[in-house]
């Protein structure tokens, strides 16, 4: 696993010169945020970052009561947290209904597991709006959804009434900071600077993905994306490799 700095507190100077450049591109009045727990965060997280208009991918604890919650204490079921992931997307590419329907193919909301919630397991399905129109658009995609299964969806969509406290260096990116070279190769050195990037959220999710999608989507990638010379050349041997397994 890579090993990147602890959290710190920045101005965002410390980002690398193409993310901010990309950031400024994103005029504030089109940036909205999303929450949503699916089971475990590191797929769910994976998911969402390779969804087009998705900017930027946190995981994280919502819905305790514990301020600053570790990931042991939340996966001891005693602090009302479960995990998730905060989404950050423009909302001129991709609407909150798009993103909801991601949610749905990321994970199996009919998993009775976790009605369990609280008791036997940490892990949960639920929306956490963050307005009244997310949460008219959640039910309806919550229905639009029930309509296609024979088993019940237990999913809850709750309000975004709580903190989301920002799970430990590990947990972000997960499946990138298995990549050791390729993390080098995009200069972040920070918790900060893994959530803040675009180009490791799409990276992340490319690489949480099974392997020979993998190849496809990196490829595509690289011929879509600006990135640096390090970055194509740590990609590229992660291609070769995987087209010898």
């Amino acid at each position: 696993m890579y090993k990147i700095l602890p959290k710190t507190h920045t101005d965002g100077s410390e980002v690398p010169i193409s993310e901010s450049t990309f950031r400024a591109t994103i005029p504030l009045e089109f940036l909205c945020e999303a929450v949503f727990a699916g089971d475990g965060f590191w797929g769910l997280e994976a998911a969402f970052g390779r969804v087009d208009g998705v900017v930027k991918t946190a995981t994280g604890y919502c819905g305790g009561t514990l301020k600053k919650p570790s990931y042991k204490e939340v996966c001891e079921g005693r602090t009302g947290h479960t995990e998730a992931v905060k989404v950050m997307y423009d909302k001129r590419k991709i609407s909150y209904k798009s993103l909801c329907d991601a949610f749905w193919e990321a994970h199996d909301p009919t998993n009775k597991e976790f009605l369990n919630f609280g008791l036997s397991t940490h892990h949960r399905s639920a929306i956490f709006y963050v307005n009244e129109e997310q949460k008219k658009q959640a039910q309806e995609s919550k229905i639009r959804r029930q309509m296609k299964l024979n088993r019940r969806i237990v999913t809850k969509i709750i309000a975004f009434d709580s903190e989301f406290f920002m799970a430990e260096n590990q947990h972000q990116k997960y499946y990138l900071q298995k990549s050791y070279r390729v993390c080098e190769s995009l200069s972040l050195r920070s918790t900060e600077q893994f959530v803040e990037s675009n180009i490791a959220s799409k990276l992340n999710g490319i690489l949480g993905m099974e392997a020979r999608v993998i190849i496809d989507e990196l490829t595509t990638f690289l011929g879509s994306h600006e990135v640096s010379s390090q970055t194509k050349l740590a990609c590229g041997e992660i291609i070769e490799d995987l087209k010898k397994k």
